[in-house]
């Protein structure tokens, strides 16, 4: 039975339990990067912001959405404030040309999942929503590691799936969930997130293409016929439904019912179900999306973020970098790896067996070897294609089981391309693939010596990046990173400490309850309930230490209790520090939280 002093400390130090007038406010805005004219595109009142403490009463950040292109290019600006005065004061310095005060769109209750009534049953036990404006929503568990209120949560709604069409949509989102959260991407991390599916049957299946949408609820379509980006047509629709479900939508990933590759990051992400590259699609644009990294393959254009640089001297990934290949100690030299782009091409053409594709290109001859990159759909067999390189065919094989689906392809070659012009040829050999076999990309990538430029995997240091312009930027690793190839299953050390921190932001260490409180005329014992992990590589994850009126409890020491004898009455302090490999940089102390009470010594 809970004592007068048990029940006092749960009047009194319950700082999780966050009435819905004490939370944040959170706005992001949408801002032409031509015009710099603003658009609101959503207001929403968040369980807490972590950066928000003591002095700093904001803080935003911004990044650049591309949706596929350069054309559909958007900065999309996200300010969170402690209160709605300290929010339009920073919103009118962002927007100054903005019409309207904030007071119009900022809301003034919670809405969604704080809300028991927002919600009623449906026949199959799960939970509908139908709210006026809103689509009907059938919103699904699939893995919940925690209440909403202090968890990320991403949200998959259905696209294309007609009434019949339910169990697969539910069936699609599992496998995606699972296979980038069961052993690899987002598994370490998967205690902080939860992931539901919402679905609406569509009145026609699958998705739009040549940029015509579907009769579908966001209206996903494909630009043409090309396996690439598949864009939204409603994005107010997909707004409203995210913002119906208040805490359980963070971040809302759109599925069009479709087989094969397509996807972009954005205001939502997008993907198709695809056994092959749906995952992969995916954990990438989860990436751009939840922690605002950029890309690190070549021939694009967003390059932002922790796995980004401009200067060699100037790295945010710098105390990963790795030590000197002699096994020292000594971090490497900030040396920037030898390799050049000499050849980049992004066709998406069609290809027909009596035309081939070919291209020029220029080399200086000063480097010792290189790669011929490509990515192909609709040839599902070697014989279809021929690939030569002056003349000389490349040995290529597709993906076993890939169908039609796209696939990227590397040829690594040993030797030295000599000093002068050189030619590539993609021939299509089998007629009946003539409007479906398409290549989708070309690359040549020319690097030094093993001395020169490391690539072997682990291996931290400055590598080039070329854009779609040509232009040089950096990044962390040679290949580790999913951010830039989409086929490996992990992020590179930058991005995944960025995920941890970016997480953290959110989520408080401390469970709702803080600290449980037992008291009897014999103990007083103290139980932290703190977010659960499990698995061998975070058996232990927390770094404990208990105070009592400001003396440390050495023989408590990463124990998740405290007992003490008697009646006890005075403060009790405890702190907590996340132990994980993934984040060496941690200045937020976003790793660490700690909780006091004080004991009045009333056990009876």
């Amino acid at each position: 039975m809970l004592s007068l002093a048990s029940l006092l400390y749960l009047f009194l130090f319950l700082p999780l339990v966050i009435s819905d007038d004490a939370r944040p406010h959170e706005l992001t805005i949408h801002r032409d990067i031509h015009t710099r004219r603003c658009t609101i595109v959503r207001a929403r009142r968040i369980p807490r912001h972590r950066r928000l403490s003591g002095e700093h009463h904001a803080f935003g950040f911004s990044r650049i959405l591309f949706a596929g292109d350069r054309d559909r290019a958007v900065e999309q600006v996200t300010v969170s404030a402690t209160n709605a005065t300290t929010l339009q004061d920073h919103f009118s310095q962002i927007c100054p040309d903005f019409d309207n005060t904030l007071a119009e769109v900022l809301p003034t209750t919670v809405t969604g999942a704080s809300q028991q009534d927002a919600f009623t049953l449906s026949e199959n036990g799960n939970e509908g929503l139908s709210q006026e404006g809103v689509i009907p929503l059938e919103v699904t568990e699939i893995t919940v590691s925690g209440p909403s209120s202090n968890r990320v949560d991403v949200t998959f709604f259905s696209d294309g799936y007609c009434a019949s069409e339910r169990d697969k949509f539910i069936s699609d989102v599992t496998r995606l969930v699972k296979e980038i959260s069961a052993n690899q991407t987002f598994h370490s991390v998967a205690p902080l997130l939860n992931f539901w599916a919402a679905f609406t049957p569509s009145e026609e299946s699958g998705v739009g293409v040549g940029g015509v949408p579907k009769n579908t609820p966001f209206g996903l379509y494909r630009d043409g016929t090309e396996l690439r980006g598949l864009y939204y047509a409603k994005p107010e629709v997909a707004r409203d439904a995210c913002n119906s479900l208040g805490d359980r939508c963070d971040y809302a990933v759109l599925v069009g019912n479709d087989p094969l590759y397509g996807g972009i990051g954005g205001e939502f992400v997008t993907v198709t179900p695809s056994t092959v590259n749906g995952a992969l699609v995916l954990r990438h644009e989860l990436g751009h999306s939840i922690i605002g990294v950029g890309e690190e393959y070549d021939g694009g254009f967003a390059y932002f973020g922790p796995n980004f640089a401009h200067d060699a001297q100037r790295l945010p990934w710098a105390h990963w970098l790795s030590t000197v290949p002699n096994g020292s100690s000594s971090p490497r030299t900030r040396r920037i790896e030898r390799s050049i782009m000499p050849f980049q091409a992004y066709p998406w053409t069609i290809l027909n067996a009596t035309a081939p594709w070919r291209s020029v290109f220029h080399s200086s001859g000063t480097y010792t070897r290189h790669l011929v990159r490509f990515s192909l759909s609709g040839l599902p067999a070697a014989h279809q294609l021929s690939v030569r390189l002056d003349g000389k065919d490349l040995p290529w094989a597709p993906l076993p089981g890939i169908g039609i689906d796209r696939w990227h392809y590397d040829i690594h070659r040993s030797d030295a391309l000599s000093n002068g012009q050189h030619e590539v040829v993609f021939k299509l050999l089998d007629a009946e693939q003539e409007g479906t076999a398409q290549l989708c990309s070309v690359e040549i990538l020319e690097y030094g010596t093993e001395d020169e430029f490391d690539a072997r995997p682990g291996v931290y240091g400055v590598f080039p990046t070329f854009s779609m312009d040509n232009k040089t930027t950096y990044r962390p690793t040679n290949e580790d990173c999913l951010m830039r190839l989409t086929v490996s299953p992990h992020f590179c050390s930058a991005c995944a400490e960025a995920l941890w921190l970016t997480l953290l932001e959110h989520i408080d260490l401390f469970e709702e309850s803080g600290l449980d409180v037992y008291c009897s005329q014999l103990h007083t014992i103290i139980r932290t309930n703190l977010v659960p992990f499990s698995g061998e590589e975070q058996e232990h994850p927390y770094k404990i230490q208990w105070w009592f009126d400001g003396n440390i409890l050495d023989d408590y020491t990463n124990h998740t209790e405290l007992m003490l004898t008697g009646d006890a009455h005075g403060e009790v302090a405890v702190h907590v520090r996340l132990n994980i490999p993934e984040v060496q940089v941690d200045p937020e102390k976003l790793l660490s939280s700690e909780r006091r009470v004080w004991l009045l010594g009333m056990c009876k």
